[in-house]
């Protein structure tokens, strides 16, 4: 037996969890028709495979149709579901793990013109921010027939093998009872404390008096709100030992603040450059004051958190759900004593904020996640062995190295810097994106376990690559910015890059004209506007930075609104030039009928990157395939077989930034699923 706090096992209830590491209920955005199909399956299966205690599935499934998903979740009221959720219990539990699944009635936290078009309810009038709908005053049929359908789909879990149900509360219907602030209801399920639980409580009585005893029920709550006028801590403590006191659940899920607001989930589900754990020691308060089951999630990216989370004694299981997304294999690798091997959540939130946009949930740098029906998390052999050049040590040179790598092949990367990194390197100057960079030192470290060649300081020309006599060639150069967006003065201009790296001092009445969107726009503004100098943040686009998303905005605006930045949308930089010692500013919108001038002393342009090819096309001719991919192959998984040209000794690919202007993710998907059947 292993003296690891985090490997000990857990008795809750009759369940006996082998460790005390879960996933805790979320919602990758996967099910197809509100079912959890194949790529549900594959990915949950992956979690229980890589040996979590229990995977915890579903984030918010929907108990009645007027409580209609806002992104694509699971709908707990059909019938239907009990099939898919019993196909995929039963392959969670042949792998040794629990499974559970999160039910809840969102309240005002939907719209009214989702799913059937029905009135949005609510214990009040009052809009939630985040979703923007009007709710119903919920009435007492409301109530009657929302607590039979928390218990009908509590009823349709069990009878799909599901090891027990949680209930979400902060900031959905339950928590809208619970909360003075969005309770405005007359008694008997408004005033008093005792009145805004009593409809928590009659949804437990109702489902445990459905399911019995014998299967685990627990609720994800609010310990504190931290908002003014909401539930206090002194109140989460109480709600906490009246929970506990009903003898309806089995344990308490805590968190702490309110979602209502972008910087609301933000401060709750913390993102890189914040606080780790930062909700742990209120959950430990309460399980202190309480001395029942706790279970805990909120950053927690890391095993070391996660040891002293439980070694502390402040929870009793501990969530790892986005570190899970990095790599599903974490809980084995502590197991096998490889904890460097473990791939490391960097806080990006690429797979929140891609959710909460109506995407499918994927993580910045393991492009396997959510796609396991296709995408391989461990990388098989390859029939036989192949020398691979890679030039390039971005995400997407290193990525195709490591997959190469671990297929057997001989490996050797060129890059011209003195160290690996590309973009991230710059990316993570930045204080609060500085965890960036473990996606590349995570993927140097692999590669060099590997036996991967890296000869850095290397400008790689057509023969420097040819003299290595390789059997495959990928071209992952990434890109250069590109500026040259006016009609005049593109010399007069500088790019967000330049910035970011140094290289040009800011100046101090600055435009930053910003129509790619993404991070580096921001970046650039944030440090000028760090100098004290007036910013100002111009896009084309109705709304700015639509790259960067919700979730990670949320720290630009702190910061850019307390150094007084402007933000400018619909507007089009169009030309500029010299006036003495300042620059002018033609500004015009692509709304038609109007045109000003505006004077600055620097103008920053934020456009993207034009591909840095020159070295893929001077070798294209000598190549194989003369570059071609077959799409078909790609998706298919197939090995590419392309050849167009009999004297070609090697095959050519270019991947990432070195093809087109995208993503980190972006990146790493194409090395991966070109690099995996090589």
């Amino acid at each position: 037996m292993s003296n690891d706090p985090l490997l000990q096992p857990f008795q809750l209830k009759h369940l006996t969890l082998r460790n005390r590491i879960i996933v805790t209920s979320h919602e990758p955005a996967y099910p197809e028709d509100g079912m959890p199909k194949e790529r549900y399956l594959r990915y949950t299966l992956e979690r229980a495979r890589g040996g979590v205690a229990m995977t915890m599935t579903a984030g918010s499934a929907a108990v009645s149709k007027d409580s209609p998903p806002v992104f694509n979740n699971l709908l707990a009221y059909k019938d239907e579901i009990v099939p898919w959720v019993k196909r995929m219990t039963d392959a969670v539990h042949e792998e040794g793990a629990a499974i559970m699944i999160q039910l809840t009635h969102l309240g005002r936290r939907t719209r009214w013109d989702k799913g059937d078009w029905l009135p949005v309810v609510s214990p009040s009038h009052h809009r939630e921010a985040a979703h923007r709908a009007f709710p119903k005053m919920i009435e007492d049929w409301d109530i009657e027939r929302i607590i039979k359908d928390y218990a009908d789909a509590a009823e349709r879990m069990k009878a799909g093998g599901m090891d027990g149900v949680e209930l979400e509360a902060y900031g959905h219907l339950l928590d809208q009872f619970i909360s003075p602030l969005t309770n405005e209801l007359d008694g008997p399920y408004g005033g008093s404390l005792d009145n805004r639980m009593r409809f928590c409580f009659d949804v437990l009585k109702a489902i445990r008096s459905r399911v019995g005893d014998d299967f685990i029920l627990g609720i994800r709550y609010t310990g504190d709100e931290d908002m003014a006028g909401g539930t206090d801590k002194a109140e989460g403590l109480e709600i906490s030992r009246r929970l506990k006191d009903s003898g309806l659940i089995d344990y308490l899920n805590v968190v702490r603040g309110h979602i209502d607001t972008d910087p609301g989930l933000t401060d709750l589900i913390p993102i890189q450059g914040m606080a780790s754990a930062p909700h742990l020691d209120l959950a430990g308060e309460i399980r202190a004051a309480t001395n029942f089951p706790t279970f805990h999630a909120a950053r927690v990216p890391d095993v070391a958190t996660a040891r002293h989370a439980i070694a502390s004694g402040k929870v009793d299981m501990i969530g790892m759900t986005r570190a899970h997304m990095t790599d599903p294999h974490l809980v084995r690798k502590i197991i096998e004593k490889r904890e460097d091997d473990i791939r490391p959540c960097v806080g990006a939130n690429y797979c929140l904020d891609r959710i909460y946009q109506g995407g499918l949930a994927f993580c910045i740098h393991n492009a396997a996640t959510g796609r396991e029906e296709t995408m391989p998390h461990l990388i098989p052999k390859a029939d036989r062995r192949r020398k691979v050049v890679i030039v390039g040590a971005g995400p997407a040179g290193l990525e195709a190295a490591r997959v190469s790598a671990e297929r057997g092949h001989e490996v050797v990367v060129l890059e011209a810097a003195d160290e690996a990194g590309g973009q991230i390197r710059l990316t993570a100057q930045s204080p609060r994106r500085r965890e960036m960079i473990s996606i590349i030192e995570w993927r140097v470290a692999q590669c060099e376990k590997l036996g991967v060649t890296f000869r850095f300081n290397t400008w790689a020309e057509a023969e420097t690559v040819l003299a290595e006599k390789p059997d495959v060639v990928i071209v992952a150069t990434g890109g250069l910015p590109h500026t040259e967006v006016l009609t005049a003065g593109n010399d007069l201009v500088v790019s967000s890059w330049d910035i970011i790296a140094g290289d040009v001092k800011p100046g101090s009445n600055v435009l930053v004209y910003d129509d790619a969107g993404d991070h580096a726009g921001l970046q650039a503004a944030e440090i000028i506007a760090a100098t004290g100098a007036k910013v100002e943040i111009m896009t084309p686009d109705r709304a700015f930075a639509p790259e960067v998303m919700a979730m990670n905005l949320v720290p630009y605006m702190r910061s850019l609104q307390k150094l007084n930045t402007t933000f400018t949308v619909t507007y089009r930089l169009e030309a500029v030039e010299k006036s003495g010692n300042a620059l002018t500013a033609t500004v015009g919108s692509d709304y038609g009928g109007m045109s000003r001038k505006q004077t600055f002393d620097q103008i920053v342009v934020n456009h993207g990157t034009r591909p840095l090819d020159e070295l893929y096309f001077e070798l294209k001719p000598q190549s194989s395939n003369l570059g071609a991919v077959s799409y078909d192959d790609l998706i298919a998984g197939k090995p590419q077989a392309e050849r167009r040209n009999p004297e070609g000794t090697f095959q050519l690919f270019r991947i990432g930034d070195a093809v087109a202007a995208r993503n980190t993710h972006a990146a790493i998907y194409d090395a991966l699923r070109l690099a995996k059947d090589l």
